[in-house]
């Protein structure tokens, strides 16, 4: 487990290792913090920090400025906002987004493809900022290919596990993710955290079986951290995971209990992809 000391540590080195002059795109380089902190980021999302510390978790997972980096299923772009910014100037973000182009006239109107079509319109009116930040599909089962094999730097998810799980694609998923990988590239992986015996559908996912899927892929656990642990969450709710904030799945019923519980006790593990 990291200790916080070594938490600083990284922070402050993916921090200094940004005063570099701009790359050719002319996006001025920034710093990790600087990120975190723009006003680029929409005031509700910063508001989250506190149950998900972005700097601290993006510096445990050693991601330079200078990085290709795949992000699986953005969602709202919570992280995005950060990342892509963040790699504007001389790096690469990527988000493995949502099918936009699907025939099925149903799922057109299904959340899946309204939030992918938002994320690619979100994409092109912030080139300013964002750069030269891209999509690519990615829908298990359908379309898994993150790119061409062995060319980013680090592949990161948060909060999706369970999602893959319930559906069975999450070992395929976890193959993509290693395809895509230089030898040595990280997979970073956030997402709630399971007490033994609990169901992926209820959104918390067991630890061990995490890391057990991970090796058998190929993956080799480097670190764990409990930067994003919540122990006030005992993870017996009405609607699982999703009663508690930000989704407050039970609306104004118990409100107040579930606000002081906060956002989920989520693991925080960090893979490399082994050296051939």
């Amino acid at each position: 487990m990291k200790n916080s000391s070594l938490i600083a540590s990284l922070l402050f080195t993916a921090t200094v290792s940004t005063g570099v002059s701009a790359h050719s795109t002319g996006h001025e380089a920034m710093t990790l913090q600087q990120a975190v902190s723009s006003d680029f980021r929409q005031a509700k999302n910063a508001e989250r920090d506190n149950y998900r510390h972005p700097a601290e978790t993006l510096a445990f997972f050693d991601i330079k400025p200078s990085d290709t980096v795949v992000e699986l299923w953005p969602g709202g772009g919570w992280y995005a906002e950060i990342l892509a910014p963040y790699l504007a100037s001389e790096g690469q973000y990527v988000a493995g987004n949502f099918d936009t182009k699907t025939d099925d006239e149903k799922k057109k109107q299904g959340y899946r493809v309204k939030s992918g079509l938002k994320f690619e319109a979100w994409l092109k009116s912030n080139r300013n900022v964002l750069g030269k930040a891209t999509t690519v599909t990615f829908e298990p089962p359908k379309h898994y290919a993150l790119g061409t094999e062995a060319s980013v730097d680090t592949v990161l998810t948060f909060r999706n596990l369970h999602n893959w799980a319930m559906k069975g694609h999450l070992e395929p998923v976890f193959e993509s993710a290693y395809d895509v990988l230089k030898s040595g590239g990280t997979f970073g992986v956030v997402e709630h955290r399971a007490n033994p015996g609990m169901d992926a559908k209820t959104g918390y996912m067991d630890e061990a079986e995490v890391i057990a899927l991970a090796e058998k892929v190929g993956f080799t656990l480097v670190a764990k951290s409990e930067i994003n642990a919540n122990s006030k969450d005992t993870k017996n709710y009405p609607k699982g995971v999703w009663t508690l904030p930000p989704r407050l799945a039970l609306d104004a019923q118990d409100k107040e209990k579930y606000l002081a519980i906060g956002e989920s006790d989520r693991m925080t593990l960090k893979f490399i992809k082994n050296s051939q």
